[in-house]
């Protein structure tokens, strides 16, 4: 098994937005550690272009995507300066060109202040962070029909498209916990051109984001080829609601409840 062909592939894929068959149906025992060995020869591939890794997403930690994608676990990949984009609450817009099959999702995402460890309790990785930020990610799939299975995922970056984050809020020590019980306990509903087309809550995200960041810490761990999580990252910690697909045109609303965050709103070209 080539490692460094396997992720020459993948790259050209995405940046050629190709449909490939999974390689998980063509390379019998491709698994998930091979994936993620894929990922770092990905990841140097585009350091070399100029590119630069500024934090990682988790995929799948919502458990209402699980049995739709055939996918029981979360898995992760990078963030890059070039897929991240600083959005306003309200009148943002975004180019799709380039995404393939993209769907969306509403996320909550964490930039860390220092670096979390193994074994740590959820007041303890709230001590971690310095801001928390709702976003939007796009994601998109290299396989026709959105059919593979995981190790095809971390081949494919994880799935990701670009991230469009809204405004950091900062915390202060004194109201971290406050904010632990927060994002256990809040809710979201996301609009389709004014209507409303599927609603989630914190629990269906591992329990809440903080567990999810907990989780990515505990395999990264596990992870004998890729670097733990270091303060200046940010980590966005997976979708809300169900991935729903999104065309030119369209206007996509969020409305979290129970955060100190605002809505977004974005329209798609």
């Amino acid at each position: 098994m080539d490692i460094d062909a396997l992720a020459v592939e993948a790259l050209a894929a995405l940046d050629g937005q190709e449909r490939i068959e999974p390689f998980t149906g063509r390379l019998p025992g491709f698994d998930l550690a091979a994936a993620y060995r894929v990922t770092v020869v990905h990841r140097r591939l585009r350091i070399a272009r100029g590119e630069r890794v500024v934090g990682r997403k988790l995929g799948f930690t919502n458990r209402k995507l699980w049995a739709e994608y055939d996918v029981h676990a979360p898995i992760w990949g990078d963030l890059y300066d070039t897929t991240v984009h600083e959005i306003a609450t309200a009148g943002a817009e975004f180019d799709l060109a380039g995404l393939a099959a993209p769907k969306i999702e509403p996320e909550i995402a964490f930039g860390l202040g220092r670096a979390p460890e193994p074994g740590m309790d959820e007041a303890q990785l709230m001590a971690c962070i310095g801001w928390v930020a709702h976003g939007i990610e796009v994601v998109q799939s290299l396989y026709p029909g959105w059919a593979f299975q995981p190790p095809d995922t971390v081949v494919a970056a994880a799935l990701h498209g670009a991230y469009l984050i809204g405004p950091r809020r900062e915390l202060a020590a004194g109201e971290r916990g406050e904010w632990q019980a927060r994002l256990a306990d809040f809710s979201l509903t996301l609009l389709r051109n004014g209507a409303a087309t599927d609603r989630g809550h914190a629990t269906d995200v591992l329990c809440s984001p903080l567990t999810a960041l907990g989780h990515l810490v505990a395999l990264l761990a596990e992870d004998p080829d890729n670097p733990p999580l270091a303060a200046g990252e940010f980590v966005t910690t997976g979708s809300v609601t169900r991935a729903l697909d999104i065309a030119p045109g369209e206007t996509w609303e969020t409305r979290p409840e129970g955060l100190e965050l605002p809505g977004l709103s974005v329209r798609f070209s």
